[in-house]
């Protein structure tokens, strides 16, 4: 379930895994699989040792409030609107509360879930920037401080509420970790990722 974190740019927003079929994440009205977002950690943890960073992340997005969806409406069964209605006719929530675990096998339904969302949703490029003056880092619009940056990857690493299923992680993830275990990066440098 996606949680609420604190920008500086535009106040408490939702970032998270939806469904836990898949390893997809959203960040307000952006969209992105759980193997990118490590990669890019796992790139910043490489080449942000000094001075400025700047990438490209490639993300989609939707434009249209009304497309993104209901997720707690999803989730009952009730109203299946936008993109997440579509994903959970597909990948309906467990029946059983003891089943509500993220998979880390996830990332197999990216195929089905590129269909999915490309009938909502524009790919489209978002910088990101770390600035290690100031301890903040940009992605697209969305400004964070340092300690919610790393909360972020900390949720990721976790498999967000209600965690990675048996404790299992996907390879993209622990590859993350062991990124930052060895990075010199100021942003990264003293992330400990716990269990």
């Amino acid at each position: 379930m996606p949680l609420a974190f604190d920008s500086l740019s535009h106040g408490a927003i939702a970032f998270g895994f939806f469904n836990i079929d898949s390893d997809m994440l959203l960040l307000d009205r952006f969209f992105f699989f759980a193997t990118n977002f490590c990669n890019n950690i796992i790139d910043l943890a490489k080449n942000g040792g000094s001075g400025l960073y700047r990438a490209q992340w490639d993300v989609y997005q939707i434009f249209h409030p009304a497309d993104v969806g209901d997720l707690m409406g999803a989730i009952h069964g009730v109203h299946f609107s936008g993109f997440i209605g579509e994903v959970y006719r597909r990948f309906p929530f467990p029946r059983s509360p003891e089943a509500f675990k993220q998979r880390p096998e996830g990332w197999q339904t990216q195929t089905v879930m590129k269909e999915l969302i490309e009938r909502f949703a524009q790919s489209v490029q978002i910088p990101l920037f770390v600035d290690p003056g100031s301890r903040e880092i940009s992605i697209g619009a969305y400004r964070f401080t340092r300690p919610v940056f790393h909360e972020l990857i900390q949720y990721v690493w976790q498999g967000g509420y209600p965690r990675w299923k048996d404790e299992m992680r996907p390879p993209c993830v622990t590859a993350m970790k062991k990124a930052i275990e060895l990075t010199s990066c100021p942003m990264l440098k003293d992330l400990r990722l716990s269990d």
